[in-house]
């Protein structure tokens, strides 16, 4: 990892933590808000851990952007929801449970996937 990149990753964890410790859930729960801090902070710890090992520029770089993504549409600016946003795709239902439908139909549901979700596994 190159000095930059390190800079801008530690930067961005950083800027995480910022932003859980000032969280306040739109609910004005105190509970809902200790709850939601947590899961940012959880949240944050397993997946900049999950990504550690990663060398490839082309790797990091994405999962920057995704960070970025979920920061800017979820936490901080537009949501207020630090939870993952639910994707609204078809149920595998449509296709044949074998062969080249299937195929075809989980790569398309892959391309669907929003940069803000790519660290979580497919439900």
């Amino acid at each position: 990892m190159t000095t930059s990149t390190r800079s801008k990753v530690l930067a961005l964890y950083m800027r995480v933590f910022r932003i859980a410790r000032t969280w306040q859930a739109q609910s004005g729960v105190k509970s809902d808000t200790q709850t939601e801090r947590e899961y940012i902070v959880q949240e944050a710890k397993t997946l900049f851990r999950q990504n550690q090992q990663l060398a490839d520029q082309e790797s990091i770089k994405k999962c920057i952007e995704e960070c970025d993504a979920r920061i800017e549409i979820g936490m901080s600016l537009h949501y207020r929801n630090p939870y993952p946003r639910a994707t609204y795709l078809p149920p595998l239902g449509l296709a044949t449970q074998k062969g080249r439908k299937l195929r075809a139909q989980q790569r398309l549901r892959k391309q669907a996937k929003p940069i803000y979700l790519e660290s979580h596994d497919d439900t």
